[in-house]
C-alpha cells in the first residue's frame, strides 16, 4: 500500500517514526485517563480491581477483534513475527513471565503504567523505567544476555497460534469483557478511553505491516510495546548519532508527551518521590526483575499481553498468563505480610 500513498519523499522507515508518535501520543492519554494497568487489576487496592480488571479485559477485546480482523484481510504476513516461532522456548517465556508479574507488583506498575506516571511527575516511576531500560538493554545485549540464550534454549515443539478461527477468540474474549463490565459496574469514563486504547494495537499492526509495508524497503512490523522500544529509545538517547529513531522510540516519546499534556491539562502533574531507603530498594528490584522478565518473555504485559495476545499467539498467552500468575502470587504474599506486620502501602 506504501506505493500509493504521497510521500515519496519519505521512506517506511521515516513514515513509520511518525506513526508511532501518534499512537504513542493517544496512549499515554487514554491510559492516564483511565488508569489503564493490569497491576491494579491484579493487585490493586481491592476497591479498584473490578473496574481495572474490566477496562484491561475489554480494550484486549477489542484489540483481538481488531487485530483478528485485519488479520482476515490477508494484509499482514506475520509469518516471521517473534510471537509465532514455531518452537516455544518454554523456559524462558515462562520464567520470565514470572519475573515480570513480581516485578510488577514490587515496583507497583508494569512498564507501560511508570512511563505515564513518569511523564506526570512521579520520580519513582522515572527511576524504575530508567533501571527497567537499563536492565533489558544489559539482557538483550549485554551482561545478561547469556542468560537469555540459555533460557531460550531450552523449547518444546509446538508453537505458532492457538486452535479455533479467530472469530471464536474475538467473541470468547468479549464474552469475559462484558461478564466483567457488568460484575464491575465500571463507569464510561473509565471504560471508553480503554476500549479506544485497545483500537491502537491493530492500528499499529495495519499501519506498520500493511500501509507503511514496501517490499523494497521493508521494516519490522510493530505494535504497542514498552520493552524493546525503552531499550531502543535508551540507546537512541545515547548514540543518536550512529542510529535513526524507529517507531518504538518514537512510541516512548508520543506516550510521554501524551501523557504529560493530559496530567497538566487535568492538574493531574504531581512531583513525587520515595519515602525510605526500604521503598527505594523494592522499586528498584521490582524495576530489574521486569527489565530480565521482560525480554525473556518477549515483551511485557502490552508487548506480549495487550499486543501479542490478539495475534492468537501461544507464546504471548503464555507469557500473559504467567505474568498474571507471578504478579497474583507476589500480591498475596505482601498481603498476607501485610496482615502480620501493618504497614502503609504508598500509592503509585
Amino acid at each position: 500500500m506504501y506505493e500509493t500513498l504521497p510521500f515519496e519523499n519519505y521512506t517506511p522507515a521515516e513514515l513509520s517514526v511518525w506513526l508511532g508518535l501518534i499512537v504513542g501520543v493517544l496512549f499515554g492519554a487514554l491510559a492516564l485517563v483511565s488508569g489503564f494497568c493490569l497491576r491494579r487489576a491484579i493487585a490493586g487496592d481491592k476497591g479498584e480491581r473490578a473496574s481495572a480488571g474490566a477496562a484491561w479485559a475489554l480494550a484486549l477485546a477489542v484489540a483481538v477483534i481488531g487485530t483478528q480482523y485485519v488479520v482476515s484481510l490477508g494484509v499482514l504476513d506475520l509469518g516471521g513475527h517473534r510471537f509465532m516461532t514455531g518452537d516455544l522456548p518454554i523456559v524462558a517465556i515462562v520464567g520470565g513471565g514470572l519475573l515480570f508479574g513480581i516485578g510488577m507488583v514490587l515496583a507497583r506498575g508494569c512498564a507501560a503504567r511508570l512511563t505515564v506516571l513518569a511523564a506526570s511527575g512521579n520520580l519513582r516511576a522515572a527511576t524504575v523505567v530508567l533501571v527497567f531500560a537499563v536492565v533489558a538493554h544489559a539482557t538483550l545485549k549485554g551482561l545478561l544476555s547469556s542468560w537469555r540464550v540459555a533460557a531460550g534454549s531450552v523449547t518444546v515443539p509446538y508453537g505458532g497460534t492457538l486452535p479455533l478461527p479467530g472469530w471464536v477468540w474475538g467473541v470468547a474474549f468479549a464474552a469475559l469483557a462484558i461478564a466483567l463490565i457488568v460484575k464491575s459496574r465500571a463507569s464510561w469514563t473509565t471504560l471508553v478511553p480503554a476500549a479506544l486504547l485497545g483500537l491502537l494495537v491493530p492500528a499499529a499492526w495495519a499501519g506498520t505491516g500493511y500501509v507503511l509495508n514496501d517490499p523494497f524497503d521493508p521494516i519490522t512490523i510493530e505494535s504497542l510495546a514498552f520493552t524493546s522500544t525503552w531499550t531502543e529509545s535508551l540507546f537512541y538517547v545515547i548514540a543518536s548519532t550512529a542510529v535513526a529513531p524507529t517507531f518504538g522510540t518514537a512510541l516512548i516519546a508520543g506516550t510521554l508527551v501524551g501523557s504529560l499534556v493530559i496530567s497538566l491539562l487535568t492538574g493531574r502533574f504531581q512531583w513525587q518521590s520515595f519515602e525510605s531507603a526500604g521503598q527505594t530498594g523494592r522499586y528498584l528490584v521490582g524495576a530489574a526483575l521486569m527489565g530480565f522478565g521482560g525480554v525473556l518473555a518477549g515483551g511485557c504485559t502490552i508487548g506480549a499481553g495487550l499486543a501479542g495476545v490478539p495475534l492468537l499467539s501461544v507464546a504471548a498467552v503464555l507469557a500473559l498468563i504467567s505474568m498474571i500468575a507471578g504478579a497474583r502470587i507476589t500480591a498475596v504474599l505482601l498481603e498476607r505480610r501485610a496482615s502480620v506486620s501493618p504497614a502503609l502501602v504508598p500509592a503509585e
